[in-house]
């Protein structure tokens, strides 16, 4: 290329990784600031874990309902990927029809980030909130509920098949933990009673 006087010209992918670069840090930690939630469907939180399946990893993906510490939203699958996260989060939305300006905070993965999840998130009239560089406590509510999921259930079970491990799932989040499982936060309620309690 050099012999015949010609260049390659890379700026522009480079012009466009900044612009991601700016639109990626561009959302901000609006929960730091935000009042706690009173009521339903006004905060949410979503993040992902892996669990082990035989000799393979599974990955789930969920949404917290910040009020009442509810999950409503869930995806089990293979892949730790932006498809997992979304299905997680459209199942929120059409389980609890939230309306607009419902804030969804998670951490800064670019399973969050991806253009897919934001667009579905503003076709929602949804606001992103992302944790701060560096700052993993600010989704603590969602690392609690994974702390008790694999305390209550993953470390006393193992899974042979996806299948197995999924009605598992199924059986834990929304038959016990959402209708049964106390929290202190809640005054030893269950999200589910809580919910009814105050709504």
């Amino acid at each position: 290329m050099r012999e015949q006087g010609l260049r390659a010209r890379s700026y522009r992918i480079y012009m466009k990784m900044a612009k991601l670069h700016r639109f990626y840090q561009s959302i901000k930690n609006i929960k730091k600031d935000t009042p706690k939630p009173t009521a339903v469907n006004q905060q949410w939180s979503g993040d992902l874990t892996y669990i082990r399946q035989g000799k393979r990893w599974m990955y789930l993906a969920v949404v917290i309902d910040l009020y009442s510490r509810k999950v409503v939203g869930w995806s089990l699958g293979s892949k730790k990927s932006t498809q997992l996260t979304m299905s997680s989060l459209r199942m929120g939305i059409r389980n609890r029809k939230p309306q607009e300006r419902l804030l969804f905070h998670t951490d800064r993965g670019s399973e969050y980030r991806a253009h897919e999840v934001q667009a579905l998130l503003s076709k929602n009239g949804i606001v992103p909130s992302m944790n701060r560089p560096g700052h993993c406590t600010d989704n603590a509510e969602v690392e609690s509920f994974f702390h008790t999921l694999k305390g209550d259930m993953i470390r006393k079970n193992s899974f042979k098949s996806e299948k197995q491990l999924r009605d598992k799932l199924v059986g834990y989040i929304q038959h016990f933990y959402n209708r049964y499982r106390l929290h202190s936060s809640l005054g030893y309620r269950s999200p589910h009673e809580y919910e009814v309690m105050t709504g």
